[in-house]
């Protein structure tokens, strides 16, 4: 049973406008989702329902409580295929700490692939130097999970690994922390740049070790399932949300054109809120239905990339066609930057920057289905 209740839902949607305006975290939201629960690990398929409902009513609050979500699942897919090396993140998380990532870089458009942050073993661990950008969860996160190339005798090698920070705000030595997370959309998130300046990360929180290049790891898999599904049900709630506000927009909407009827009964608006609803209603049985496969355990073989990062674009993409019709359905009104089509329009445009974006996705399924270029 889901710990949204409606009560809970109201208040976080009556506080996004102001996280949006105020360019502020969802603070709030995040000690009543903790305090309620949402941060425990569940089965994916439950967390990529609620995290379209959250979404719908704050899209920001979302997207940041999702990157905690994706460690939680990343986790919890490898202890369900039976591997339990990360079973601690999963007792933490019960336990309530709050996880994010801190995987992105700026110019690495290799992304998991290889990294421009350094691993250097030392004394009990490994010293992490680099700057990470995107960084949800920035005035929150008490632990951050973060990768970087360690150059070995028998060559490189990626390292993963999880930074403590004891307390929200709790000095990490060589952590730093640049609040510059001033954007277009989704600006609750406060994803600041993290720079590391030899953070040391004990063995007992190193992750995994992986080569560099592209690989078919399971800790691969459990990440990008996650991630990509995650984030895709946070788009879909965007739309979801959109098209209520279309709705209510053409039931509200007179036309002096038309004798003061209402925009419902215009052919033009009725065939724009419909196609809106087409285009959304493709989203549900696919998420949906890969999270089931990937929490029973299907077998997709080398086609689970192919369906993974073409659901969550997909997703994206018709996210940002619902919101069109929406902001078109609702006329001149919803441009103004007070109305919450308005912030939906500009939170749903970040869904293009999140991996994989639309160049790598028809990469990865043209390479599935014509092999690698020569």
């Amino acid at each position: 049973m889901s710990v949204l209740t409606d009560d809970l839902l109201a208040r976080i949607h009556a506080r996004a406008e102001g996280y949006d305006r105020d360019n502020a975290f969802f603070a709030e939201d995040l000690a009543e989702l903790s305090a309620a629960g949402y941060l425990a690990p569940r089965p994916l398929l439950e967390v990529m329902r609620d995290q379209r409902r959250l979404a719908a009513a704050a899209p920001a609050t979302a997207l940041g409580i999702g990157m905690h979500l994706i460690v939680t699942g990343l986790a919890r897919t490898l202890a369900e295929r039976g591997e339990e090396s990360l079973r601690w993140i999963l007792e933490e998380a019960a336990a309530g700490e709050v996880f994010a990532f801190g995987n992105s870089e700026a110019g690495n458009d290799l992304v998991m692939w290889d990294a421009r942050t350094r691993m250097e073993r030392v004394e009990g661990g490994y010293a992490v130097t680099g700057t990470k950008i995107f960084t949800s969860l920035s005035p929150g996160w008490t632990r951050l999970s973060v990768f970087g190339r360690e150059e070995t005798a028998d060559g490189p090698r990626l390292v993963h690994g999880v930074i403590a920070r004891d307390g929200a705000g709790a000095a990490v030595e060589g952590l730093e922390i640049v609040e510059d997370w001033d954007t277009l959309g989704m600006r609750a998130t406060q994803s600041h740049t993290t720079r590391l300046h030899g953070v040391v990360i004990p063995d007992a929180r190193i992750t995994r070790f992986l080569p560099v290049g592209p690989n078919a790891d399971p800790y691969i898999f459990a990440l990008f399932a996650n991630f990509l599904l995650v984030v895709g049900a946070v788009y879909a709630g965007i739309a979801d949300r959109a098209l209520e506000l279309a709705v209510e927009a053409a039931h509200r909407r007179t036309s002096m054109k038309n004798d003061g009827a209402p925009y419902s009964a215009d052919p033009d608006i009725r065939w724009r809120v419909a196609e809106a609803a087409l285009t959304l209603d493709g989203l549900r049985p696919e998420l949906e239905g890969l999270a089931r496969d990937v929490d029973e355990k299907a077998d997709h073989g080398a086609d689970w990339f192919r369906y993974l990062t073409g659901a969550k674009h997909r997703a994206t993409e018709a996210a940002r066609r619902v919101v069109d019709e929406a902001m078109r359905v609702a006329g001149g009104g919803a441009y103004r930057s007070s109305a919450e089509l308005s912030r939906l329009q500009r939170d749903v445009l970040a869904g293009v920057y999140h991996p994989s974006d639309t160049e790598s996705v028809h990469a990865t399924v043209a390479t599935r289905l014509l092999g690698p270029l020569p």
